[in-house]
């Protein structure tokens, strides 16, 4: 029997359908001697501390701290346990399993654990899907990859999962059980990934809260040629400025100011020109449209991720959206026909600019050295019912096609003049751009993005300059600037962040072995670890900028830089990336891994933990603090002291002095990222 494992049922079902095969069972669809079956995400979680030993169970104990297991148990989760033993009985009866979940490191995972866990030992090959429209799936069926292609991504799947329990298991005890001394009761979670992503914007909003502006000063000069009139910037002397060259000297600006109004001529020392050509933006990777969402709609990266997921899943729309990269393979140049004829069948609306497209023009989107283990998100094959879109899947959809499209029309070009000039012996500077040919951007042109603001005026048009003119002045302007503080981060900038956290390491050993594109996460995770911090209380949201709370400022100030440094978990993010690509393996990632485990908490054990415990309210048993819980019916305050006192305040204010069995879906620990 030939066993297709997917991850969901919608997946399964689109892959039956083009096998032919439709008999439903339960749990799975067959048809002849091919049977297609769906796990339900991760049906196996790694077992909590308490299955390596009694000692490791609570209350919570720091003596017996590291946790560090020899042999790593899986349990299966009691929620999704029938859909496990239905997949258990298949795999005792298969011949072959073809790997069909999401072609990613997770999707490798929640097919390969299973059929460790079981003992499958068969042949095993895998289906490698970027879209699941029918063409797609004929395609990939007809290319079945052999088994061993991806096995290596099962390895950094278990690694990036086992480092992220040592990590999260002993750290997450450690400093609770520290910061209980300073009496707070409250669960200081602390991640892999989660705690240097939380100190970026921790750092962040102590830069802003204690940022102190300083003046400085900018001079304008008013010119005027043949009727034309610009503006030109005058460039300080080094002996007025700070680092940044802005001028720091008031007597000195305004002294310039005034010598051009007494001048009244300027002398073009300089011109050049030039034809400026800029390219049309790349189709999307999943975090540039997470970030582009969020400036554009206000979205939150975990909205997007489900919405691109929805596009590509149910609608058929987009293809494969977990993907870091916005490049597409010169082979898929020879679809380009059918991807816009679904394009116009789905949406007949957008013929005009069907007709602009030149299908033959090759953009720098079309780079096979670029592609990594996806190629970026675009329209599929297939035409779809458009008006089933809900008005945010709509947006996203426009976003990913307009970007398609952009890659058919010509480059954008501008001419570009750069002047400067001697007024009574001071240094002045001007720029003018004119567009000459609009290209793609006239798919754009209805939009003004804040980061694309004319701040400086250099789009002014120039009269004809050459050097040795005299052109006359007829003003100037002093104006009183002052320093800026950084912006707080908004979900976009944050998952920018987290892509390219490299920027964010000063250490220059560190540096130098990091890669440009280092970062926290991967695109599958990181809107995940976002949502972790905004539950966990440790992030808000005030409009659509992003802060951290009191608790977790005072829980980053308390835990050593090496856990909170973006660059260490980046390094580790690489070293993940290396077993994916044959370069580490397993087994000596994992030995690091342990050893820094065992570091970072003899070093938490030397560390003092000052925390601000939480006001709550009184437990009406004991009188005691509670913690705030999630329960089916929504929050509560339970006892810290549960389950040997029981005591509950429901949000509305109603006591209840008992429980029967701890809160639905409470987690004291995590050993997310």
């Amino acid at each position: 029997m030939q066993l297709f494992l997917c991850e969901k049922p919608s997946q399964a079902k689109d892959i039956a359908r083009v096998l032919g095969i439709s008999k439903r069972e339960q749990g799975f669809i067959s048809g002849g001697n091919i049977v297609v079956t769906w796990a339900v995400g991760h049906l196996l979680e790694t077992a909590s501390p308490e299955a390596y030993g009694e000692q490791y169970g609570r209350p919570w104990r720091a003596d017996v701290l590291p946790v560090l297991p020899e042999a790593w148990k899986m349990v299966v989760k009691e929620q999704t346990k029938s859909q496990f033993t239905v997949i258990s009985k298949l795999l005792k009866k298969a011949s072959e399993v073809v790997i069909a979940t999401d072609a990613d490191r997770e999707g490798e995972v929640i097919a390969r654990e299973l059929m460790e866990y079981c003992r499958y030992s068969g042949a095993v090959r895998r289906l490698w899907l970027s879209a699941l429209d029918e063409a797609s799936v004929k395609e990939a069926l007809s290319s079945i990859l052999p088994g061993e292609k991806t096995a290596l991504l099962y390895d950094a799947g278990k690694g990036r999962s086992q480092a992220d329990w040592l990590i999260g298991m002993n750290l997450t005890r450690l400093y609770t059980l520290k910061a209980r001394d300073s009496g707070v009761s409250e669960v200081l979670s602390v991640g892999r990934v989660q705690t240097p992503t939380l100190a970026m914007v921790v750092n962040r909003d102590n830069e802003i809260t204690s940022f102190v502006p300083k003046p400085w000063w900018q001079v304008h000069a008013l010119i005027e040629k043949e009727g034309v009139r610009f503006r030109a910037v005058w460039v300080p002397v080094e002996q007025y400025c700070d680092e940044e060259k802005r001028c720091i000297n008031p007597q000195a600006a305004r002294a310039v100011g005034q010598l051009c109004q007494q001048q009244g001529r300027a002398v073009v020392l300089e011109v050049t020109q030039k034809r400026e050509k800029t390219a049309a933006p790349l189709c999307f990777d999943l975090g540039t449209l997470q970030q582009v969402c969020s400036r554009k709609f206000g979205m939150g990266a975990n909205d997007v991720l489900a919405i691109a997921q929805s596009l590509y899943e149910t609608h058929k729309a987009t293809t494969y959206p977990r993907t870091d990269c916005g490049f597409l393979p010169t082979s898929m140049q020879q679809e380009i026909p059918d991807v816009l004829a679904a394009v116009a069948k789905s949406d007949p609306a957008v013929a005009p600019v069907l007709n602009q497209l030149d299908r033959k023009f090759v953009s720098r989107v079309w780079n096979d050295k670029k592609i990594t283990a996806h190629h970026a998100i675009i329209p599929t094959r297939q035409a779809f019912d458009l008006s089933r879109l809900s008005a945010d899947e709509l947006k996203v959809y426009h976003l990913i096609r307009q970007h398609y499209f952009a890659q058919f029309l010509p480059l954008q070009e501008s001419d570009v003049t750069e002047a400067s000039f001697n007024i009574g012996g001071q240094l002045f500077r001007t720029r003018g751009k004119v567009g000459v040919v609009t290209g793609w951007k006239s798919l754009f042109q209805a939009e003004k993005d804040d980061d694309e603001e004319d701040v400086d005026g250099d789009s002014m048009a120039l009269p004809a300059l050459a050097k040795g003119d005299i052109c006359a002045v007829t003003g100037s302007e002093v104006k009183d600037m002052k320093t800026s503080p950084p912006k707080p981060f908004t979900e976009g900038t944050l998952i920018a962040a987290m892509k390219n956290a490299a920027s964010f390491v000063s250490d220059p050993k560190l540096k130098k072995v990091l890669r440009d594109n280092a970062g926290l996460g991967t695109e599958a995770t990181r809107a995940a670890v976002l949502e972790t911090l905004f539950k966990r209380h440790y992030l808000e949201k005030k409009g659509k900028h992003i802060h951290s709370t009191q608790m977790a400022r005072e829980l980053i100030a308390a835990l050593p830089e090496t856990l909170t440094s973006p660059g260490m978990t980046a390094l580790w993010e690489q070293a993940l990336d290396d077993i994916s690509q044959g370069k580490m393996s397993l087994a000596v990632f994992m030995q690091k891994q342990l050893q820094w485990t065992r570091h970072l908490v003899e070093k938490g054990r030397q560390d003092s933990v000052k925390i601000t415990a939480p006001v709550t309210p009184p437990c009406p048993l004991c009188k005691g603090p509670t913690r705030k819980r999630k329960g089916k019916k929504g929050d509560f305050w339970g006892c810290v002291r549960y389950p040997d006192c029981k005591g509950i305040i429901n949000t509305n204010g109603k006591k209840t002095t008992k429980r029967k069995k701890a809160a639905s879906g409470t987690k004291t620990e995590s050993s997310a990222q």
